[in-house]
């Protein structure tokens, strides 16, 4: 509680000079806050690969309907295992990987975890937590779970 007197904040705080600032994180370079066109290029790929692998197994039918709906199902199921194993360990997807990003913990711990990657992934889906951003660059889905997506390179 800082800020008055009262303890009640006056607002006159100082904007941070860059995303992560308040976070203890570079202004560029390794573990500085990824941008949002990294993020969305890596999920794009990683929509793209989970179509492709699906595509290995299930033939898309543009002109019929329910092989389509099938197929979207399971690269749907695809797309869930490409993000929810590499996440849980290593802290990216194969998406992540190819644009140099990755998801941190803000508490330093090794593993992103399943927990936390089942939240990321269960409000990407819902579009809005993971294109909403705070000052520092986070998402819902990043302050919901306590990580953020820092560069890795």
């Amino acid at each position: 509680m800082s800020g008055s007197p009262t303890g009640l904040g006056t607002g006159d705080q100082e904007p941070p000079r860059w995303r992560g600032e308040r976070l203890g994180l570079p202004e560029s370079g390794p573990r500085s806050v990824a941008g949002g066109g990294s993020r969305l290029l890596a999920l794009v790929l990683d929509l793209v690969l989970a179509s492709l692998v699906t595509s290995l197994f299930i033939h898309p039918e543009w002109q019929n309907p329910q092989v389509m709906e099938n197929y979207n199902l399971w690269s749907g199921v695809v797309w869930a295992v490409l993000t929810l194993v590499p996440v849980s360990f290593s802290g990216f997807t194969p998406g992540m990987a190819v644009t140099g990003i990755r998801v941190a913990r803000l508490d330093g711990g090794a593993i992103v975890g399943l927990w936390r990657a089942v939240v990321r992934a269960a409000l990407t889906c819902l579009i809005i937590p993971a294109v909403v951003r705070n000052v520092d660059g986070r998402s819902w889905l990043d302050r919901l779970t306590g990580t953020v997506v820092v560069r890795m390179r």
